[in-house]
């Protein structure tokens, strides 16, 4: 068990560093507007590191309960609620990480456009 948890949560970690290289990877990025993509994509980013710190938290709790007492099935109520709000999460997290994923393909990230030259001249302004 202890080992899938720390799959699952370096696989966590993995794609928001996915994320994070695909942004620099964009012209955005490239030409400076940092904050544009940043604006663009708070959402995804946050959701993905509460995800990695809800699961972080949830899997060392389960692992210290049932460590200590191997012989029975312990679930206490903070533990349950914590369950609810990480599965919560978890939901919102591959929502937002599918829809910035599309969006990362949108070929008007990766070349000058009018609408980033428009922008460009509004933020050095």
């Amino acid at each position: 068990m202890l080992v899938l948890f720390i799959i699952q949560d370096i696989s966590i970690l993995f794609n928001l560093i996915i994320i994070l290289l695909m942004l620099f990877n964009t012209y955005v990025f490239q030409v400076g507007l940092v904050a544009v993509l940043l604006e663009r994509f708070r959402a995804a980013l946050m959701l993905s590191a509460l995800y990695l710190t809800f699961s972080i938290i949830l899997h060392s709790w389960l692992m210290n309960l049932r460590w200590m007492n191997t012989n029975r099935f312990v679930w206490t109520d903070g533990l349950q609620v914590l369950f609810l709000v990480q599965r919560a999460a978890s939901v919102l997290y591959y929502y937002f990480y599918k829809r910035t994923t599309e969006y990362l393909g949108d070929p008007r990230l990766y070349e000058d456009s009018p609408w980033l030259r428009e922008l460009f001249s509004r933020v050095r302004q």
